[in-house]
């Protein structure tokens, strides 16, 4: 940083019409900055919209400082460019009225004690002109005490062994008010090469310092943000594979029956994959010979979502396993999801088959049907009376009955298998199931009538995760 003192190094002043674009440049840009930054809408949870709030404000700081310095650099040049009429780059705050008292300078002469400082550096110091300017020991007793030995040595490191200035340190101004300046200067040497004078020019940078602080702080918070939700999608994942049933392809029970089930299930993720649900199926053998079957779906993503999942799946297989028939089982878990420490809606259906009889009997929770396909054609099996679970207290639950033949396909799904969208609703994505009937009555296994599904619906954009479980009535 050369001296304004030092007359063997002549400064070439820049053209005034190149400062002015610059200048007029800085303006538009900051205007373009300022109006993202007011039109940004940050939440208090928003760890992500802080941050780049953070950085907008950074950024005006910067671009203020910026053009303050042009300013200065334009001083003592001819008048300011006229403004084009409507140009709105110039109605920003850089051009009405625009802080340019944050950089100031000062000399402190060493063989006549005198001490000459800019208006600006007044300002900044927040000491009237009147009071006269400090002295570099006056000048050390305004800053925090823990940054009194770098203005020392600093200030002594360029007077001793003439080396240039370049720290910075906080003082308290006469008003209270702390502030943060970033010192630049050199000593101006006499024609023997002895230190005659010391000239800095002190920025406040308070603003600045204050943005970037803000920056870092948003940023790391933004990161544990992403560092948790990371680990709770490993624990999700985990938890997940841990209590949804462990068996692949088909599954073929009871064994030696003339109604054997052929079962088959699939998990079909989110389009991102990152929000893992509640949604479960499961298929048992139960020991009176009948077979147990169910999808389900709680509200909500995450470990709790799948955390709850786990806890109902786990009491429904227990249930299952007494001998509850669906319709009192769906009561129990309404009451065990009323009386859960995280509360939570779900929706279920639970099916309950004699193989002996070839008898479904069913209930459901505000669940989409179950679906039956009989030679080449498909419906909606008319569902019995029965609200979300954790709706409503004491709610009671109907039972249905259908008698299903050989060769029968029946397919449950949670919602999320049809998810609504702008071009198709919930009743578009069950008749495009419906459709496939003619295909799943030509299908040799509860397994292929699952692949037919994924092709169906396994490719698109999925909101939302989904379960279907396929059973299909042997001979």
């Amino acid at each position: 940083m050369p001296s304004h003192l030092f007359a063997d190094r002549p400064a070439q002043p820049p053209e005034p019409g190149s400062v002015d674009a610059l200048i007029k440049q800085t303006r538009r840009l900051r205007g373009d900055v300022d109006a993202v930054r007011r039109d940004a809408v940050v939440d208090d949870d928003d760890a992500q919209g802080r941050w780049q709030r953070a950085l907008c404000d950074l950024a005006v700081h910067h671009l203020d400082d910026l053009g303050e310095h042009l300013g200065q650099l334009k001083e003592g040049m001819p008048p300011a460019v006229e403004a084009e009429p409507g140009d709105p780059a110039l109605s920003t705050p850089l051009e009405a009225g625009a802080d340019l008292t944050r950089v100031g300078s000062a000399e402190w002469n060493l063989l006549t004690d005198e001490v000459s400082w800019s208006e600006e550096l007044f300002q900044i110091f927040g000491r009237s002109p009147e009071a006269g300017p400090l002295s570099l020991d006056e000048l050390g007793s305004t800053l925090f005490s823990e940054d009194q030995p770098l203005l020392t040595s600093m200030v002594t490191a360029c007077l001793v062994d003439g080396r240039p200035i370049d720290g910075e340190f906080r003082i308290v101004r006469a008003d209270g008010r702390v502030r943060t300046l970033q010192m630049r200067g050199e000593p101006v040497l006499d024609p023997d090469g002895c230190t005659a004078s010391m000239w800095a020019v002190l920025r406040d940078v308070s603003d600045l310092r204050r943005s970037q602080r803000a920056v870092r702080e948003s940023r790391d918070s933004l990161q544990r943000q992403r560092e948790i939700a990371q680990t709770e999608h490993r624990l999700a994942v985990e938890l997940q594979e841990a209590v949804l049933p462990p068996w692949r392809g088909s599954l073929r029970f009871p064994h030696g029956s003339s109604g054997t089930l052929d079962v088959a299930a699939h998990y079909l993720p989110s389009a991102t994959s990152a929000l893992i649900g509640g949604g479960w199926y499961d298929a048992l053998e139960l020991p009176d010979g009948c077979s147990m079957l169910t999808v389900g779906d709680l509200t909500g993503h995450g470990v709790t979502a799948t955390s709850g999942m786990a806890m109902m799946l786990g009491a429904l297989r227990g249930m299952a396993m007494a001998g509850i028939a669906p319709g009192p089982l769906m009561g129990w878990l309404n009451q065990l999801l009323e009386t859960s420490v995280q509360p939570a809606l779900g929706s279920a259906v639970c099916c309950r088959f004699d193989p002996v009889r070839r008898v479904l009997t069913w209930a459901q929770a505000g669940h989409p049907a179950p679906l039956l396909f009989r030679h080449g054609s498909g419906r909606t099996l008319a569902p019995p009376e029965g609200v979300l679970l954790g709706a409503t207290s004491g709610a009671s639950y109907g039972q249905a009955e259908v008698r299903l033949e050989v060769g029968d396909v029946l397919v449950l799904h949670t919602d999320g298998l049809t998810p609504r969208s702008i071009e198709f609703s919930r009743a578009d994505g069950t008749e495009r199931l419906l459709a496939l009937a003619p295909r799943f009555s030509a299908a040799r296994s509860a397994q292929d009538v699952i692949r037919m599904v994924i092709e169906e619906f396994g490719e698109g954009e999925r909101e939302d995760d989904a379960c279907v479980l396929v059973a299909r009535i042997g001979a």
